[in-house]
């Protein structure tokens, strides 16, 4: 099976400052798989009260649509000075509207979509802290979640595979093949695995399926001991300088908060490195 190659990357822009790396990661990546960036900054309708006891002069809702274009216009400059020498084909979008409706539509034609691990950007209606779950949930597509924190020069070297056999964790790896295919090394983490036929060794099917596709690849397992998965896998990632953690996202109804769905939630809480999500 030959695998879909990355040609089109969506990056949220904004004016936060953990920007400046999200860009510098996705540029990396568009570099690496000849790929087109498409920066996408979403402005919030202004804010108008349902109820006032004055009427709201037309200059209140003319002087914050001013300072949300000015922030587009930040954001602007801020995605052309990560691309500028690149090399990599760019288009920047300013959309206005709902930002988890219009990351949605947006994120449906790429191939790939990295946001940011989730802060509010100082409007109400601007908050992104959903976004990762939202997006991962409802787009039918792969997505590269950034932390708030630190830096990340490369990605992609060192991957680690969150692996429980469930069908959110097969989408997740086989989304994630052409970051895996160039890894320098693959990991496949099985935590309680259940005892398999023929005693094999938890994750090695899927690890031999990796290696047909040219990884190098290994698998390792972890006792539980009655941690959180997500806690477990941040840990590992941590110890084995890991800068790419690829997991499906909640692997069980989410009223149940079960397993793979309690550690998605805690990885986008706590991360340390960036996680790329499938559903």
């Amino acid at each position: 099976v030959r695998t879909m190659p990355i040609k089109e990357l969506l990056v949220i822009a904004d004016n936060d400052a953990s920007c400046r790396s999200r860009l510098d990661i996705t540029f990396g990546l568009a570099a690496e798989h000849g790929a087109r960036v498409v920066g996408l900054h979403v402005m919030p309708p202004p804010i108008m009260p349902l109820y006032a006891d004055v009427p709201i002069p037309e200059s209140v809702e003319k002087l914050q649509r001013l300072e949300l274009e000015d922030s587009a216009r930040r954001a602007a400059t801020v995605f052309a000075a990560a691309a500028a020498h690149t090399g990599v084909p760019t288009e920047w979008r300013v959309v206005e509207g709902d930002v988890l409706r219009q990351a949605a539509l947006h994120a449906r034609y790429a191939d790939l979509t990295l946001v940011p691990q989730g802060v509010d950007l100082g409007s109400p209606s601007a908050n992104l802290a959903p976004l990762p779950e939202q997006l991962v949930l409802t787009v039918g597509r792969p997505v590269l979640v950034i932390p708030r924190y630190g830096s990340f020069p490369k990605v992609g070297r060192r991957v680690l595979v969150a692996w429980n056999g469930s069908r959110e964790a097969t989408r997740a790896v086989h989304d994630a093949l052409p970051l895996l295919e160039r890894a320098e090394q693959v990991t496949v983490l099985s935590i309680d695995p259940t005892v398999e036929p023929e005693n094999r060794l938890p994750g090695a099917d899927i690890a031999l399926y990796l290696a047909r596709h040219g990884a190098t690849v290994q698998a390792a397992s972890m006792a539980g001991l009655d941690m959180m998965v997500g806690e477990l896998v941040l840990s590992y990632a941590a110890d084995h300088d890991i800068d790419l953690l690829v997991m499906g996202a909640y692997g069980h109804a989410r009223l149940r908060e079960m397993v793979l769905g309690g550690a998605t939630r805690s990885l986008l809480q706590h991360m340390t490195t960036p996680v790329l999500l499938s559903h």
